[in-house]
């Protein structure tokens, strides 16, 4: 590790963990083949008989998968108690990379600064690009409290977050290492929370705790159709999903921010893919297989959410493409997940893929009911059982949403949930998009474009008018 001026640092190691994601394994190959083969030699045999049993089949999953929501409704309900504060606080690492940041920086650095942990058991680095002139500049122009440094990672391997991280856990000192993005507003007692739930796992077999992500709502949210569904959709993932999903015991995707690791655990599993653009998602499972549990917690991070296209469809892009990347990886040897790990995996990232699939074709397939009957002058039918799956998939949507969203205390009205399947079949649109960059750019990382708080920029301008007045 070698020093530069400013203070600054250029990182020479990390951490070697690389998963095969250009090939398949034996039993893909002959899934992959059984899966397109048998429905082909179906059409060309009996094609009216093979398609509907393959739309049952699919009409049976989405049933499987609105009866998974639902019990996970049921089982967030209880929550665990608080843990006691934990005696003995553990030295603490804060890892924040950042890629054209300059604008977020120091607003960043304000946040991180307000966490309430012992100064004397609290560390953190600002992971920055050795070529990211503009973020470089703003940092060294920044007040940095005293714990908290910039490393540079050094040139050379995939430009991605989880390289970089990868960088920052070679240096780490804690015992414990938290993650955060560059438009996060984490909960001041975040860390002691963690810390406290760390301590009441007495086998020490939980490796991480993932904090909810909550949209805090910017200035023209209420006339934001994209902001809003991925306000209520993150709800519904982080308030429901995830705690119940930790409370029966099973493996989850990570979030990409506000995890919170044993150094131990982490280090033990070789960190960050640096290759998997959802590196979360994947470094979930690969804890799970190593024996280890996951847990949440209770104490939020706050983030602004995508409202523009230019900006939400690169991040589901990248999210869809990492998910399939983490499905090839983790399907390879599907047997060391257990039924637990494979039941999750399949209810979480495969059934997100799926439903990529599914939502615009249904969409598509009901609006065509309608409009042709309609201008036949006839009354719409459809298949009852079609109908039913429908309905019942819809209705378990709203509900995960509508209890995800009180929880988070974000809006989610009777208009939003009547145009809840517009949004999601503009998943359809991301999947699209994530399966040509699979293909032509497996490794390449579609940044999401970070903007300022407005509620920081509003208080700063009312903070110099008062100077300005009192003068």
């Amino acid at each position: 590790m070698a020093r530069i001026g400013g203070g600054m640092h250029i990182l020479t190691s990390g951490y070697p963990y690389r998963a095969d994601m250009r090939s398949c394994g034996l039993g893909q190959s002959i899934v992959i083949a059984m899966a397109v083969g048998v429905p082909g030699w179906g059409i060309a045999t009996n094609g009216p008989v093979t398609a509907t049993v393959l739309i049952l089949l699919v009409q049976i999953i989405f049933l499987a998968a609105a009866a998974w929501r639902v019990l996970l409704i049921l089982v967030s309900l209880r929550l665990d108690p608080d843990p006691e504060p934990a005696t003995e606080l553990p030295r603490y690492t804060v890892l924040a990379a950042l890629l054209d940041e300059a604008e977020m920086l120091p607003q960043l650095v304000g946040r991180l600064d307000a966490i309430d942990y012992p100064r004397n058991r609290l560390e953190g680095f600002l992971l920055l690009e050795a070529h990211d002139n503009s973020t470089l500049d703003a940092a060294a122009k920044c007040r940095l409290p005293a714990w908290l440094k910039v490393f540079v990672v050094p040139p050379g391997g995939p430009t991605t977050k989880p390289a970089a991280l990868n960088a920052g856990l070679a240096i780490a000192s804690g015992d414990l290492l938290t993650v955060y993005d560059a438009e996060d507003d984490p909960d001041p007692q975040q860390l002691r929370e963690a810390a406290a739930r760390f301590a009441a796992d007495p086998a020490g077999r939980l490796a991480t705790l993932q904090a909810p992500l909550r949209i805090r709502p910017p200035a023209g949210f209420e006339r934001s159709f994209l902001g809003r569904q991925f306000a209520v959709e993150y709800a519904a993932l982080f308030e429901v999903t995830l705690p119940a999903m930790a409370r029966l015991g099973f493996p989850f995707p990570l979030g990409g921010t506000s995890n919170h690791f044993s150094v131990q655990a982490l280090r033990a599993v070789g960190g960050w893919d640096a290759h998997n653009v959802t590196e979360d998602a994947d470094l979930g499972f690969r804890l799970w297989r190593s024996g280890y549990r996951l847990g949440t917690l209770r104490r939020p991070t706050y983030e602004t959410p995508p409202c523009d296209m230019i900006d939400w469809l690169p991040q589901r892009t990248r999210w869809l493409k990492g998910f399939m990347q983490t499905w090839g990886v983790h399907t390879r040897s599907p047997a060391g997940l257990g039924w637990r790990g494979c039941l999750s995996l399949t209810m979480t990232l495969g059934l997100s893929l799926l439903a990529a699939v599914a939502h615009a074709p249904s969409l598509a397939w009901l609006i065509a009911t309608v409009a042709i009957s309609t201008a036949a002058g006839l009354s719409p039918e459809a298949p009852r059982f079609a109908l039913a799956v429908l309905v019942v998939g819809m209705a378990a949507a709203w509900l995960n949403g509508k209890i995800g969203a009180r929880r988070a205390g974000v809006p989610y009205t009777a208009a939003d949930m009547i145009v809840a399947p517009a949004y999601w079949s503009l998943l359809t649109l991301a999947f699209g998009h994530a399966v040509w960059r699979l293909v032509a750019e497996p490794f390449a990382w579609d940044k999401t474009r970070h903007r300022r708080d407005p509620a920081i920029e509003i208080a700063a301008i009312a903070e110099d008018e008062a100077g300005r007045e009192a003068a």
